[in-house]
């Protein structure tokens, strides 16, 4: 799928994209994953969408954080909350691809990535390990692989080259399988009228 095609296909989704609670779920629980790290430099927000990980990471008083994203819908809903929810302006949104990041080689103390990885694919691993200082963290989700029905459209563009992960396990082997270190997941899963789940995994950069 072109970078166009993909970026009009989520400009479609921004409006109704908030509705969806459990985006914002999964983002809290990147990021709280996060929270015994000492206070970081520059975070990076890895296909941002309306901007979940990127506000809930201010909880982590970082000094920066870029949020990018490959759909300028998207990043207009998110500007759109943050004179609210970012009022002193720390992070930083950018309209582009999301893989490779905009960021220099061992720059980012930590990167994050909630409900987008699956669209990615391994590049975007590989892309973290390189943006990462040694030790840096990672925070991400990816779909439990049995639960995972993504509309048509969708479907026919998942990237090929990432498995997903139906037990803890084996989300851990696809952070493991890049190259990443000291990989813990968990299972998050809602009980509410319309069930949804998804593994939460953080591993760090090889130091």
């Amino acid at each position: 799928m072109s970078d166009s095609t993909m970026a009009a296909l989520h400009d479609e989704l921004a409006g109704t994209y908030d509705e969806n609670t459990f985006h914002a779920t999964v983002a809290d629980a990147v990021v709280d994953g996060l929270a015994a790290e000492p206070a970081p430099g520059l975070l990076l927000d890895v296909a941002t969408g309306t901007g979940h990980a990127a506000f809930a990471a201010l909880r982590l008083a970082p000094a920066a954080v870029l949020a990018v994203d490959i759909s300028p819908g998207m990043l207009a809903r998110a500007e759109a909350k943050a004179a609210t929810l970012d009022p002193a302006g720390r992070i930083t949104w950018r309209v582009g691809p999301a893989v490779p990041m905009p960021a220099e080689d061992g720059s980012a103390d930590g990167v994050l990535c909630a409900s987008s990885l699956h669209f990615l694919g391994a590049a975007a691993l590989r892309d973290w390990l390189r943006v990462l200082r040694p030790g840096g963290v990672a925070g991400f989700s990816l779909p439990v692989a049995s639960r995972f029905s993504p509309s048509r459209t969708f479907t026919m563009h998942v990237p090929a080259d990432l498995t997903l992960p139906d037990s803890a396990e084996e989300a851990v082997a696809v952070a493991t399988g890049a190259g990443f270190t000291d990989v813990v997941a968990r299972r998050l899963d809602t009980d509410d009228d319309r069930p949804r789940s998804a593994f939460v995994v953080h591993a760090r950069a090889p130091r």
